[in-house]
């Protein structure tokens, strides 16, 4: 196994479909592009000229929304085939993956499903992962979740957990703020302390990306991880904080429902790489 190359510490933006065309006539100035494996699992036609395309001018980072590495039963070997396919085809710097599940027997579901925090699990995730970056030849990145429930037969704190599969495996983590926002709120914790507690050693890209809000059964705020608006300000708040703890490092801005024109995206992605330059000069100014 070998790790990927690095992704430039400024920020980056999901490439979609939309802006295929915008992108390669502007050449805006965006630190890295993400593309979701799923989509470019096709031999070819249009979203492969384009990807190929952009791919000479920007870093990459893969994102993969499907291996269930949270899964019980064995992944996915046809699903790793084409994985590896891409990887060897675009060589991107950053191959990253939900710790979630998103399967059952033979079917897929659409979504990412959270999983109790036991010796079990904890076995189950680290083999997978293992197998991954094998199959890959390749350094992987493990995403924390966003979660609306507990586990009772949760044992291991989820930063916990998250530590102990990247130390047994070797693999990375990307930190997604707003998923710490979205599941500190909805459970009661403190999202300062969290991302004081986390790893972040081990920690190789952030996300960030807005939320919607809504009350439970109870009142109380609900926090849905959307990625269907611009970076809520308590979460960029977190991620000035988390900056001023781990330095510059190559953040996402998520933008994945209701995608606005690409202006407003870059907007995001210029309010990032400010962010990320201020902690720069400020380590500076202390060295």
């Amino acid at each position: 196994m070998t790790p990927t190359a690095t992704l430039p510490p400024r920020a980056g933006l999901g490439l979609k479909p939309e802006h295929y065309a915008e992108i390669l006539s502007t050449a805006p100035d965006v630190g890295f592009f993400e593309v979701h494996a799923e989509n470019y699992m096709g031999d070819g036609g249009p979203p492969h000229r384009y990807l190929s395309a952009i791919a000479e001018r920007y870093p990459l980072s893969l994102h993969g929304v499907g291996l269930s590495i949270g899964g019980a039963r064995p992944l996915d070997r046809e699903h790793l085939k084409r994985l590896r396919r891409l990887i060897d085809r675009y060589r991107p710097q950053s191959f990253s993956e939900h710790l979630a599940w998103s399967t059952h027997e033979t079917a897929y579901i659409p979504d990412l499903l959270p999983l109790p925090y036991t010796e079990e699990t904890l076995a189950t995730v680290a083999a997978h992962v293992c197998e991954v970056q094998d199959t890959l030849g390749t350094r992987m990145l493990l995403e924390n979740p966003s979660t609306y429930l507990l586990f009772e037969e949760s044992r291991i704190d989820e930063i916990d957990f998250l530590a102990a599969i990247a130390d047994r495996t070797g693999c990375g983590l990307l930190l997604d703020v707003n998923n710490v926002m979205v599941s500190s709120v909805n459970h009661g914790w403190d999202p300062v302390a969290y991302i004081d507690r986390f790893p972040l050693d081990h920690v190789g890209e952030i996300h960030l990306a807005g939320y919607d809000e809504t009350v439970d059964g109870e009142g109380a705020r609900l926090l849905i991880d959307a990625h269907g608006s611009a970076v809520r300000p308590d979460v960029f708040a977190l991620y000035r904080h988390l900056l001023g703890r781990i330095g510059a490092m190559p953040t996402l801005v998520e933008w994945d429902n209701d995608v606005p024109a690409f202006p407003d995206l870059l907007a995001e992605a210029t309010r990032v790489d400010r962010a990320i330059a201020d902690v720069a000069r400020h380590a500076l100014k202390v060295a």
